[in-house]
């Protein structure tokens, strides 16, 4: 092993000791859920995503809580706050008021307490976006515009903001930092306190840079004349907030990687009206190939990408755009400053009234079966692509994005050198075998989660209501995520928990120290846990599946990372798969790569040496960078 490589492992290992792994995980009770779960669960059942009173109350939801409007306001309100919009010097931040039918504003004012602007002497009904700048504001909502009269700064770093008629407070709002181009929407007329603006740093939890800081403020509270306390929830300019989709079964192909890689080519291939395909990266030129084929026979083909990925884009991804445009296709990159996403990290297709959800990128190692262990699924489902499709428009059309000629025109590609190969020669393409084929399998129904708009509430519905058997696959798992806490619960209840994970080098010291702990836990409560690395194989080089099976009936399998960057920042999407024929295949191959050469960690064992890995890290962390789908070390980039 090289001492560069030694040194990452030791950092790795080092810093989830030192961070202690088993906080808000490990204890006999859970701890309270954070502010976007609260508005979620007040709000909308399984969202994570601020839905408004309105909408929540006529059990309906709104995919962009900006359009939501109360039919029945009694009262004037604040509805919405754009403190930090991506404009220069914030030209154009705005709040929304909400007011009922034929409302006279003539002698109402908006104060900070610092300075005060006056509303025109004017009627108003319904929404009406306040401003200091009406023709800056006008491009950044949909809603009427009011211009103040005077000013009044809505600042950043948060305020307290007031709506008077003469000297009677109609409504306030107070926040702290205004997170860039999110926007805080009011969620519930009354209810449950979440907090004053509070603000939280979590790590991205990525695959490969825990150390980048994603700020997720919490729900700013409302207080009114009737002493009422207004929840809200700050949340990305144009982002979905989307419900759970249902559909009743079908038959379904489940398949694994890389033992069948003919699967993603072949649902391209069958397209006849649209293809819609959506990735973190895209490098495979047996996918452009398709794709281009696809176009020429009148297919109307779009494809959407993450356009800054963790280290840089892939080189091999200049050819795959420079085939798409010059064949027409609608390509477009999304990302940057305050985009409504943290990564666009889905990997899925909708071809038709089919949807393809994988756990793998659109790249050689993924989808093309050169390395690494990932599941998918195709469902027909008119139903479910439709709404994806819908996901898919929302995405691609919005204001963070970019055409594919212009992204390529200004993108540095990366070189992908494997300083770990022991020739400058190219490596032939690894070969594995078909253990396992693809199959039809039925499906009872189906279920289309989102993130971060419910994913992550979902998954832990569907966990908690285990009843014997928990399977999981992940490369990795973050050792605070809400998602192993409801599984660790589960296993209290006596349900039977199998974890298997990665052991590539990047993974393997927080996947043995995470194993450490949960074995620990097992032992001391006497619980049904086992967790295991999968070591040396023949069937493939890594896992990157990040995929459940649930008592033998539910099969999910998707995009999303088990860590909280992916439910709680990125664009994820996941299949959950109900019935036990569809989930016994992805039992049958968990079964599989559990049983094959796997390492399963002694007790105790990663203790061992402990002192000298701390003092090796401190030594070579500067050599060290993490981030997600991708482990980087000194300007390499190895993929996931």
């Amino acid at each position: 092993m090289s001492t560069r490589r030694s040194v990452a492992l030791a950092l790795l290992v080092s810093c989830s000791l030192l961070t202690g792994l088993s906080a808000g995980v490990w204890g006999v009770s859970g701890g309270a859920p954070g502010p976007a779960h609260t508005a979620g669960a007040t709000a909308g059942g399984d969202l994570a995503c601020p839905v408004a009173a309105s909408t929540a109350s006529s059990d309906s939801t709104s995919s962009d809580p900006s359009t939501a409007t109360d039919q029945n306001v009694t009262r004037p309100r604040l509805v919405e706050l754009a403190p930090n919009p991506t404009t220069q010097g914030n030209v154009g931040e705005f709040v929304v008021l909400e007011t009922p039918p034929d409302t006279g504003v003539g002698n109402w004012s908006l104060t900070d307490g610092h300075t005060t602007a006056a509303l025109p002497n004017e009627t108003v009904s319904g929404r009406i976006a306040l401003t200091t700048n009406s023709s800056a504001t006008r491009s950044l909502t949909d809603d009427p515009v009011l211009e103040l009269e005077g000013t009044v700064r809505f600042a950043v770093d948060g305020d307290d903001l007031k709506l008077r008629n003469g000297s009677t407070v109609l409504d306030s709002v107070s926040y702290d930092r205004a997170p860039t181009a999110q926007r805080w929407y009011r969620t519930e007329s009354v209810g449950v306190r979440v907090g004053a603006g509070t603000d939280i740093d979590t790590e991205t939890g990525s695959d490969a840079d825990p150390g980048i800081n994603t700020d997720t403020p919490g729900a700013g509270t409302a207080t009114d004349t009737a002493d009422a306390d207004a929840t809200g929830q700050w949340w990305p300019y144009e982002a979905t907030c989307l419900p759970v989709s249902h559909s009743d079964g079908d038959t379904a192909t489940t398949f694994v990687l890389p033992d069948e890689p003919a699967v993603a080519l072949e649902t391209i291939r069958n397209a006849d009206d649209r293809l819609l395909l959506a990735g973190y990266t895209i490098t495979s030129e047996s996918v452009a190939t398709e794709l281009v084929a696809a176009a020429d026979r009148g297919v109307d083909v779009a494809v959407l990408l993450e356009a800054s990925p963790v280290g840089g884009t892939p080189a091999a991804t200049e050819s795959v755009l420079e085939t798409l445009a010059e064949n027409g296709i609608d390509v477009r990159a999304t990302g940057g400053e305050g985009a409504r996403y943290r990564f666009h990290h889905p990997k899925y297709a909708v071809a038709d009234d089919t949807v393809l959800v994988t756990t793998e990128n659109w790249d050689p190692s993924g989808v093309g079966g050169e390395s690494s262990r990932g599941w998918g699924v195709r469902l027909p489902d008119e139903t479910l692509a439709t709404e994806l499709a819908t996901v898919f428009e929302a995405d691609f059309s919005g204001w963070d994005t970019e055409p594919g000629a212009e992204y390529a025109a200004h993108t540095s590609f990366i070189d992908e050198d494997d300083e770990f190969t022991s020739s400058s020669s190219p490596s032939p393409s690894p070969s594995y075998p078909t253990a396992h084929e693809a199959e039809r399998r039925s499906v009872e129904s189906a279920e289309l989660l989102i993130a971060p708009d419910n994913a992550e509430q979902r998954v832990q519905t569907l966990l908690a209501e285990a009843d014997e058997e928990i399977l999981i696959t992940q490369a990795s798992i973050d050792g605070d995520l809400s998602l192993l806490e409801t599984t660790v619960d589960a296993a209290r209840r006596g349900v039977s928990v199998r974890i298997l994970l990665d052991s590539t080098w990047y993974n393997e010291a927080d996947n043995e120290a995470l194993a450490t702990e949960l074995e620990r836990l097992a032992e001391r409560e006497e619980l049904p846990i086992e967790v295991r690395l999968v070591a040396d194989t023949d069937r493939f080089e890594k896992i990157h599946a990040k995929g459940i099976v649930i008592d033998r009936e539910t099969a999910i399998i998707g995009s999303a990372n088990w860590n909280a960057n992916s439910f709680e920042n990125n664009r994820e999407v996941l299949l959950a798969v109900h019935g036990s024929d569809a989930a016994s295949y992805y039992a049958t191959v968990f079964e599989a790569d559990w049983s094959g050469d796997t390492w399963s960690l002694p007790i105790g064992t990663i203790l061992i040496g402990t002192v000298a890995l701390v003092v090796a890290a401190l030594i070579g962390r500067r050599y060290i960078r993490f981030g997600d789908d991708a482990a980087a070390v000194s300007g390499t980039r190895a993929n996931e």
